[in-house]
């Protein structure tokens, strides 16, 4: 008889989502192995608390979770092929083309006048900025966003092929919307940490700049190797990609255009520290 999480004995239909047949797969397999929560959690090297959390969806598993989980039950990859699903599931159908563009991008020019762009967010600004967004969501399928938005940072940890060159500017209010000073303090710092960085450009484009393209909202140019650039354009309900070429091309050049209209990456860094330190004294 397959494993049940508490509550949905009675419901014939699998698992709700990625999360749920993670934790079924786990305790469904810990179970056939012969052995009890205590028993799987010193294999792992976690206290029995952390696989009854994984158990019960009350915690998205990490990639040491998963490694650990498929070597102490002798799993074929199978744990770290559910996170990825997991994770890739967590997003509405309309974001899943995206994902494979900035997986294969080899060049990413973001304007992002609401907020810092994903690949470059801090684990406590993501959470901040989704529980913002989704404030009926429980705290479990914020753990999973945050996981989610997290997990598309292994970018920077590729060695092949590289990471991709990533150009982004925004809006000086991003830098100065409240998600927690502390929260801020961090997020600020890891951008100004980006300008050691050589495949990482940050721009600011100043409050007092005048009316430009940007105010039509946030949209991401990818460049590729092998195939024609595409873009992707954002908006309060959902997103879409698009390839065709003239269309591409506008959006690329309102980049250029705004580019061109922000500050230089130095004064820019610069404009960032002052805000964290106005931030720091509030």
């Amino acid at each position: 008889m397959p494993a049940k999480l508490e509550g949905r004995e009675n419901e014939p239909d699998g698992p709700a989502n990625g999360l749920e047949a993670f934790a079924l797969e786990l305790k469904a397999q810990r179970e056939a192995a012969g052995l009890t929560q205590e028993q799987l959690a010193k294999v792992m090297g976690y206290s029995a608390s952390v696989i009854a959390k994984l158990e019960t969806c009350r915690t998205v598993p990490s990639p040491q979770h998963t490694d650990r989980a498929d070597e102490a039950l002798k799993m074929p990859g199978t744990f770290r092929r559910l996170r990825k699903a997991t994770i890739n599931g967590t997003y509405e159908p309309w974001f899943q083309p995206y994902l494979d563009i900035e997986e294969r991008a080899t060049v990413l020019r973001s304007w992002q006048p609401l907020v810092v762009d994903g690949l470059l967010q801090t684990e406590a600004y993501a959470r901040g900025v989704l529980r913002g967004a989704r404030p009926t969501d429980s705290d479990a399928m914020i753990d999973q966003l945050v996981t989610a938005r997290m997990s598309r940072q292994e970018i920077w940890d590729r060695k092949d092929p590289e990471p991709p060159v990533l150009s982004v500017i925004l809006a000086e209010s991003v830098l100065r919307q409240r998600v927690g000073a502390q929260v801020m303090q961090e997020q600020l710092g890891r951008l100004v940490g980006t300008a050691e960085n050589p495949r990482i450009t940050v721009q600011i484009m100043p409050s007092l700049a005048n009316a430009h393209p940007g105010l039509l909202g946030p949209f991401v140019v990818a460049s590729f190797e092998n195939s024609p650039d595409a873009a992707y354009l954002d908006n309060a309900l959902d997103g879409q990609v698009t390839e065709r070429r003239a269309q591409v091309a506008q959006v690329a050049l309102l980049y250029e255009t705004l580019r061109s209209e922000a500050l230089s990456p130095g004064a820019s860094t610069e404009l960032i520290m002052k805000v964290a330190d106005q931030t720091w004294r509030m």
